[in-house]
């Protein structure tokens, strides 16, 4: 019985070890093959967020004094009963300069904006990264990635913090999530 039992487990154990097991360098050929397709499928999607990004308007400023803009827009606020609409990342971000250009040239967001908000750009970039007026607000470019969103009220104190990932539809952004995010921060009318 004992020898039936090792006869079997032999027997089993060829029929494993005997199945179709392509060799070692034909392997490592098509694993090189599937990175040379990733490689390239990855260098295309570059070239083409490259040739996006030279297109889109550069709305920040690395060499702007961030903390005295703001310090002019919250007394232009107080004056005009709008809030601040602060809306940090940089001229490196693909989809800061995509949500620039989205609210800029769609009439029915660019109308509520104007309406209602004094719009900046804050630059976090390598040139700049403002460091002291990020952390007046918590630095959520850490917690959130860039773009960031940060509503003050006409008296300059920070009321929200909006990330953008949420906003986000497809390659662009939603103008229906766009839309309510900017209408529910309005300022409060009295």
């Amino acid at each position: 019985m004992k020898k039936l039992l090792l006869i079997g487990f032999w027997g089993v154990s060829f029929l494993g070890f005997s199945q179709n097991v392509k060799p070692k360098e034909d392997k490592n050929k098509d694993e090189k093959a599937l990175l040379v397709k990733t490689d390239q499928s990855e260098l295309e999607a570059k070239k083409k967020a490259a040739e996006e990004k030279a297109k889109l308007p550069k709305p920040y400023d690395p060499k702007a004094d961030a903390e005295q803009d703001i310090q002019n827009l919250i007394a232009k606020a107080k004056k005009e009963n709008k809030n601040i609409m602060i809306q940090a990342g940089g001229n490196w971000c693909i989809w800061c300069l995509r949500f620039n250009q989205f609210v800029q040239t769609t009439p029915e967001l660019k109308k509520l904006v104007d309406k209602n908000y004094l719009y900046y750009h804050l630059n976090y970039s390598p040139d700049n990264k403002n460091e002291k007026v990020f952390s007046q607000y918590g630095n959520p470019g850490d917690k959130f990635g860039y773009p960031v969103f940060i509503v003050l009220n006409k008296d300059g104190k920070m009321i929200h913090v909006q990330q953008s990932d949420v906003l986000e539809e497809g390659k662009g952004y939603s103008l229906e999530k766009v839309k309510e995010f900017f209408s529910h921060w309005t300022p409060k009318k009295s």
